[in-house]
């Protein structure tokens, strides 16, 4: 299995993410679109728009609120169908070919509620609400303010919410024994703010098997999306996208067609349904041949999709993250200190860096004047290959230094360390690191106390 980024040139959606590269040919040559090496995420304050995307949004929001006010949002076209043809003598065929071109489609309103709404937010332009802008400029983007793409495309989001019961899924719950908590999840949030959500691809590999199974991951995916799309703003000043972090390491196989099947689905229900909701896509754990698909499609994509797409070999996880990712919200399985126990929270202090030089020794102290009291503490070593020591060293120069941790070398692919440590007279907690590579170093720590009863 691979992970396919649909080359286009206009219009961009959301940034797919699914089970296979896929490159197929166009019989018209593509507009080859110039690289830029910076994008910025788009402004929703409306003085910041240009005058054709300030025309496109009023055109929009005009054609929104005749849509709702004139019951015609949800329109459906329907011809009926061909009735059995009936024998008849030649003389009557002109008579029933002119009969058949006069019928004219048949037109079905649906009664809309002028209260209708998207992700909490209320659709009616004249009600004034600031969120409605925010919503609308998502579609107008993924349409390149096109307004009439735009409008279809919204049209089509709230019919197929409609038919999927959105509105309930939020409350479903999901067969355990899927496990698909390990396929995605979310968590976190980037140095911006934007909530993160993790897609694992190597826990795909377990086959769904059935149509039913299938349907549960499909709704699943969804309902996590919904999780997400809940802790977003909607505000011009506020946080209104999602940061997708792909795991690709141990991807699934070509045989797993079942696999591949459910995740194209879900790529393909997203994409179209989610728009301008994704601000980094971040791809991690990428294998070597990936680079090479990449490099074919790359020229092919607009500036905002390839603005989104970070790409890091399994040897720069950690390092890429720590671009857009604070060291204490990224999970220890990739280089950060994040454990979901709750030890620490948003509350305590950040984590604290240190450079520690080659070829040299850095000691990190943390005072215990307080007797029976329990100290906590985090720190990690990116990179590693540095020898490591704990110890506590007594106020008291009648007392023993105590070994917590004797000296270990630590390995390049070590995770984070969480140590605890309780003491029963005054005197300090000394983390030793000595940096024997040629190489500077980068160290993360932070520490807390918790007295007991």
């Amino acid at each position: 299995m691979a992970v396919e980024v649909k080359a286009e040139v206009a219009p961009a959606t959301e940034q797919p993410v699914t089970a296979e590269v896929k490159c197929e040919k166009d019989e018209s040559k593509p507009k080859i679109i110039e690289k830029s090496s910076s994008y910025r995420e788009e402004s929703n304050f409306l003085s910041d728009l240009k005058d054709h995307e300030k025309k496109a949004l009023i055109e929009l929001k005009t054609k929104l609120e005749d849509a709702i006010l004139g019951n015609t949002l949800f329109v459906k076209d329907e011809k009926k169908e061909a009735e059995p043809k009936k024998q008849s003598d030649p003389n009557s065929e002109c008579a029933e070919t002119l009969e058949t071109d006069d019928k004219q489609p048949e037109t079905e309103t649906v009664d809309i509620d002028q209260d209708i709404s998207i992700w909490g937010v209320p659709l009616l332009p004249s009600k004034g609400n600031e969120k409605t802008d925010v919503v609308l400029l998502k579609f107008l983007r993924a349409r390149e303010f096109k307004t009439n793409d735009a409008f279809e495309m919204l049209r089509k989001t709230l019919l197929w919410r409609k038919e999927f019961k959105i509105d309930s899924i939020l409350d479903e719950e999901f067969d355990a024994e899927l496990g698909l908590g390990m396929v995605a999840y979310m968590s976190g949030a980037d140095r911006l703010g934007h909530p993160i959500c993790y897609n694992i691809f190597g826990a795909l590999e377990n086959e769904f098997g059935s149509k039913e199974k299938n349907e549960q991951y499909l709704r699943w995916r969804v309902q996590l999306m919904e999780k997400g799309v809940q802790k977003l703003d909607f505000k011009a000043d506020g946080v209104n996208s999602l940061v997708q972090i792909y795991d690709l390491g141990n991807l699934p196989g070509q045989s797993k067609k079942e696999v591949r099947a459910a995740a194209d689905k879900a790529v393909t229900l997203l994409q179209d349904n989610y728009p301008e909701f994704v601000a980094k896509n971040i791809f991690i754990n990428v294998p070597f041949w990936y680079f090479a698909y990449h490099s074919l499609l790359s020229p092919f994509l607009t500036q905002r999709t390839r603005s989104k797409l970070v790409f890091a070999r399994p040897s720069k996880v950690t390092e890429t993250l720590l671009k857009y990712i604070p060291i204490q919200e990224i999970p220890i399985q990739y280089g950060g200190i994040k454990i979901e126990d709750f030890e620490f929270s948003v509350g305590d202090d950040e984590p604290k860096e240190i450079v520690i030089k080659a070829g040299s020794t850095e000691t990190i102290e943390i005072p215990t004047p307080e007797c029976g009291t329990t100290y906590i503490w985090d720190l990690i070593v990116l990179g590693w290959e540095v020898k490591y020591t704990e110890e506590f060293v007594p106020t008291d120069e009648n007392s023993y230094t105590m070994i917590i941790q004797k000296g270990k070398k630590m390995s390049s692919d070590e995770n984070s360390i969480r140590n605890t440590f309780k003491n029963h007279e005054a005197g300090k907690i000394v983390l030793t690191i000595e940096n024997c590579s040629g190489k500077k170093k980068k160290l993360f720590y932070r520490y807390k106390v918790k007295k007991t009863c």
